[in-house]
């Protein structure tokens, strides 16, 4: 088994157990561990080595990012919506396609310094978003190494 499929398949099993802990949080004392578990995780995982997030899923673009995106590939914000986005079932622009279009090969984004800001925010593993969105979390925790290795690792 390898080590991905080991963890991925811990994730799997601890599903119910992170929803409780998540649902029952002590954000006082969950909070203030969040950034040291974060540098921990990022210690040790190099997301060029995984890039699930961008092959499988997309982020939201929300309209500061289309403006500055669009501006970066010198295209038209409707030439770059409708090339690139479509709107999900929330009212969202989102990528049409999946592995993201800006992914490249050895998964590095080709818009890394322009990228959405739910990119640059990923996985949350440092933020509130962690511990308030329980549902993302859960998801994230699936196929994102990094959120595993927070989860496990919270003194709940």
């Amino acid at each position: 088994m390898t080590e991905q499929h080991h963890w991925q398949k811990k994730a799997a099993e601890r599903q119910k157990f992170y929803k409780q802990q998540l649902q029952k949080v002590n954000k006082k004392k969950v909070l203030p561990q969040l950034p040291d578990l974060h540098e921990q995780a990022f210690k040790t995982i190099d997301c060029l080595n995984c890039a699930a997030c961008c092959k499988n899923y997309s982020p939201r673009f929300k309209t500061t990012d289309i403006k500055r995106i669009s501006k970066h590939l010198k295209m038209r914000e409707s030439d770059f919506i409708a090339t690139y986005l479509l709107l999900d079932a929330d009212g969202d622009y989102v990528a049409k396609a999946a592995p993201c279009p800006f992914l490249g090969a050895d998964n590095a984004c080709s818009i890394y310094d322009q990228r959405p800001s739910d990119c640059a925010r990923f996985p949350y593993t440092d933020e509130d978003v962690l511990i308030k969105r329980t549902n993302i979390t859960l998801k994230n925790s699936t196929f994102c190494p990094a959120v595993f290795h927070v989860l496990e690792r919270i003194q709940w």
